[in-house]
């Protein structure tokens, strides 16, 4: 199975508004970052793909992942090829 990881999210675009000649219009804005991680698994073999959707990449969330596809496979042994680009932030 060959794993990755991968980050969703939304940053706001605050824009110019309209207003009339003359008026300068006082509209609040805040910069809004929001995330989500999508954790991933996929056998070449016969095509079968796990996902979590989780708040937040590290550690204890892959343990999570890695429990979940073991919950789900527990009859195979399962060879899990991973990337490591998170490597550092994940302390592996």
């Amino acid at each position: 199975m060959f794993q990755d990881e991968g980050r969703f999210g939304r940053i706001n675009d605050p824009r110019r508004c309209w207003a009339p000649c003359g008026v300068r219009p006082d509209v609040p804005q805040q910069m809004v970052r929001e995330d989500t991680y999508a954790f991933a698994v996929i056998s070449p073999h016969d095509g079968t793909l796990d996902s979590l959707i989780l708040p937040e990449v590290n550690t204890e969330m892959m343990s999570l992942f890695l429990e979940e596809v073991s919950f789900r496979h527990p009859n195979e042994f399962i060879m899990m090829f991973m990337d490591q680009a998170d490597g550092t932030r994940l302390g592996v």
